[in-house]
């Protein structure tokens, strides 16, 4: 299995729910088709580069997910049948350093933030600035 990134743009007239079912209907095929999903981006209303289908904004959506590549010629058929769907890009990610990029966006969609050697000493030194106004207010 592959690892899959699809990035879609949905029509803005939509309402919050035409657009929830959209999306949900979008997952259920890749689902149907034996695609594994890693995570779902909502990244929302967006201005679009250039007016696409007389639209200029457009709601954004990106999911990543693993599956067999025969699939993705009749998922991104699909997308293209679909009338709420204006534009979309499927990306393949195949070597090593893309499947490390690529699993760190899954695990930033999914909200888990990672631990950088640079946040833990800023926890550190809080308690040390406190200690050294006690001190100073002692001494004063």
């Amino acid at each position: 299995m592959n690892n899959y990134e699809t990035l879609f743009v949905i029509k803005p007239t939509l309402t919050d729910e035409e657009l929830a079912t959209q999306i949900a209907k979008i997952t259920e095929n890749l689902e149907k088709d034996g695609a594994e999903i890693l995570a779902i981006n909502k990244m929302g209303m967006r201005r679009l580069a250039y007016p696409v289908a007389k639209h200029e904004r457009g709601v954004y959506t990106i999911i990543y997910f693993k599956a067999v590549g025969s699939i993705i010629a009749e998922f991104e058929r699909k997308l293209k049948f679909n009338e709420d769907v204006i534009k979309y890009l499927t990306v393949k990610y195949t070597k090593q350093k893309e499947i490390a990029q690529f699993n760190k966006l899954v695990s930033a969609s999914n909200g888990k933030k990672e631990e950088t050697k640079e946040e833990a000493p800023k926890t550190e030194e809080a308690p040390k600035a406190e200690e050294a106004t006690t001190t100073e207010n002692v001494e004063a």
